[in-house]
Formats: C-alpha cells, structure tokens, sequence
C-alpha cells in the first residue's frame, strides 16, 4: 500500500513517521519527501491495518493526516515520462558526461537497430559511427550546434542541449545531455502541415460547377492514383497548385510530404540547393551542418515544381537525371542519395514552343509530360 502522510514541517518529522512504520515492522520500500507531504510505499501493509497506523501516526506531532493513494510521484513521472519518450517520433538519446547513452526511446532503438533496453550503456560516438564529434560534444557541454550525421547510412540532423545545472546556467559543467536526432523525412513533415492548405487541399477545395471544372475534377481523380509524372498546365492564377495539392491528398502518397518550389522565384544557385539540399561546407554562408533539400524532405511524397517553364538548362539537366532513378547529390557532396517522390509540375507556359526554340530540353519534356491536366481559364 502507499500512502501519503501530510504534516506541519519540523526536524526530525519524517524519521519519527518511518519510526512509527517500524515498530509496526511494516518493510518501507520507497518515501518521497515533498513537504508538507511524504509519500511511503510499504508493500507489506493490509488494508485492515490502515486504520490502525492512521491513529498511531496521528501521534506523531505535527502530523495532520494519512491518506492511501495509487502511486509515488516520482513513479507517476517516470511513467509520464517514458509515454512521452515513446510517443516521440523523433529519436532522443540521455548521454551521461562521458558521451556513454543512459537511456533512449523506442524511435532511436530502431534507428540504432538494437533493443530499447539495450540502447543503455553504449558509446554514443559508436551509434554514431563518429567519436570525433562526440568528443566535441562532450567538450562544448552539449551545447555544439546542430549537424548532420548517419547512422547506419540514414540521414539525421542531430542536436543536444545539458542537462541539469548547466541547462540553466553558462559556465557550469554539463552532468550529461540529451540528443535529438530528426529526420529529414520528420522535417518535411513539418513544412507539410505549415503549407497545407486551410481547406484540406482535396476535391473539394477545387470550387466550380461548371462542365470544364467537372472534368477537370474526374480526370484529377484518375490520375491521382498513378505514379507517373504529372504536368499542369493553366494560365497563370487559375490554380495550378491547388489543383497539383488535390491530386496528393487523393494519392497514396496523401499521408507524406507536399512540398513546393517556384522556379521562377529563384535564381539558379538557390533553386539548386533549395530543391537537392547541401553539403556541410559547401559554399560561403552555408550551415555548418549542411541542409536536405525538398526532395530529400519529401521522401515518399510529392514535389511540385510551379513554373517549371522557368528552369535554368543546367538545373533542367539535373532534374532529368534525378527523374531517371530518384538518384541525386547534394550540392557539394560526394554521396549519392535516392527517394522516392512523385513529381508534380506546372507552367503557364508552351512547352512545346520553347523545346522548338531549344530554350527547354526535349528530353525532359517527355520526362514530365507523362500525365497532363488542363485547369481551364477562370473566365
């Protein structure tokens, strides 16, 4: 049974409570002192004989009242505690000061690809397959910026914050830290669900009952369901990307990633690193710790690339390789990544026109001219 004992605070209160359990020989297992409150687990005791402890405790000076409750505090927060580790998507790791993990939670036991109980007691530059960078982070305090690192060939952008003293005050020594590491998969999410649109982006969204909208509707509704790539065409305004959103939430893929890129909005050396990411060092001003780029980020998703019309030969010519395989590099590096996306494009634009006028590459053309809808004019 577990009780809580509420008293008036004084010296040598609760060694007189645990005195009164002893004469009783009640076995005392566990006490949480959280005054005015101390909490006994004493396993031992009877419900018949609560009544009788109650009374000989209330002898006790100073105490106020005895009362059965279901668990401890602090085991109530542990539990709280591992239901929040393990509804947390992301892996999180507890690394003691020496970078050795103390414990971690169901997402980052199968990233590691070991037993959650198993994850206690590893070395975290062996998880990580980089002791140098654990080094570092046990040597700035857990307080080193985010990078990225791969465990077991997977991408994650890790971050670590101190824990205990240090968490509240510079200068003082970290006891440990905590790890995060997040997907870029994770990531997308993210922006997914900041771009989705109000209306939910389906069907419906698209508004109009006129005889163009409705087969506009039913033949969405067909091609949704395959994964070729797609062309929208429209004049500008009529909703192309709406449409192109509407196609993904009545996919298979409605539950990953919806990410978009205006190609006309950026200059060449942006739109590359936008859409395929970079490297760590890969240009002046670049994060320390690299960046995936959008399709990384949409990772059995969607990418819709608006205004494709707009696209700079050199970077035409890297989308057609990454449509040929969904193979690709980050600008600056040396790996070669592939996902798995459905590309979705869209322009105001006449493509044919502009392959005639060899200003857009005929062989991309027909890389994404698979499937083709027309948004007709709002007029």
């Amino acid at each position: 049974m577990r009780l809580d004992v509420r008293f008036v605070d004084r010296v040598g209160i609760a060694q007189e409570i645990l005195a009164v359990l002893s004469s009783r020989r009640l076995n005392v297992v566990a006490v949480e002192v959280e005054p005015p409150h101390i909490f006994i687990d004493a396993p031992a005791l009877a419900a018949a004989e609560l009544e009788g402890l109650r009374r000989a405790l209330a002898q006790v000076a100073g105490v106020t009242d005895t009362a059965e409750v279901d668990l401890l505090p602090g085991a109530r927060r542990r539990l709280h505690l591992e239901a929040l580790l393990a509804a947390m998507p992301d892996p999180v790791l507890a690394v003691d000061a020496g970078g050795v993990v103390s414990a971690g939670n169901a997402a980052a036991a199968a990233v590691a690809g070991v037993p959650e109980e198993a994850l206690a007691g590893r070395a975290l530059g062996r998880l990580l397959g980089d002791p140098a960078l654990v080094d570092e982070l046990v040597r700035s305090g857990f307080r080193a910026p985010a990078r990225e690192v791969a465990i077991r060939g997977e991408p994650f952008l890790l971050e670590a914050a101190p824990v205990g003293d240090a968490a509240r005050s510079a200068g003082v020594p970290a006891a440990g830290g905590v790890v995060t590491l997040q997907s870029p998969r994770r990531v997308g999410d993210t922006l997914h669900a900041v771009q989705s649109h109000a209306t939910g982006g389906g069907l419906d969204a698209i508004l109009g009952d006129s005889p163009a909208m409705r087969a506009l509707k039913a033949r969405t509704a067909r091609v949704a369901a395959l994964e070729a790539p797609l062309l929208v065409h429209g004049e500008t305004g009529t909703g192309k990307e709406l449409v192109a959103h509407a196609c993904h939430a009545a996919s298979p893929r409605r539950d990953a990633p919806f990410l978009a890129l205006n190609c006309a909005a950026l200059p060449e050396s942006l739109a590359e690193s936008e859409l395929f990411g970079y490297a760590p060092g890969a240009f002046t001003g670049a994060q320390r710790s690299g960046k995936p780029g959008l399709v990384e980020m949409a990772n059995h998703g969607t990418i819709f690339l608006d205004e494709i019309g707009e696209m700079s030969p050199y970077l035409q010519a890297k989308l057609l390789r990454f449509l040929a395989d969904g193979r690709f590099r980050r600008v600056g590096g040396d790996r070669e990544l592939q996902v798995d996306v459905r590309v979705i494009s869209a322009t105001h634009r006449d493509l044919e026109a502009l392959v005639a006028a060899r200003a857009f590459r005929e062989d991309l053309f027909y890389r994404i001219n698979v499937l083709v809808l027309q948004v007709p004019p709002l007029r």
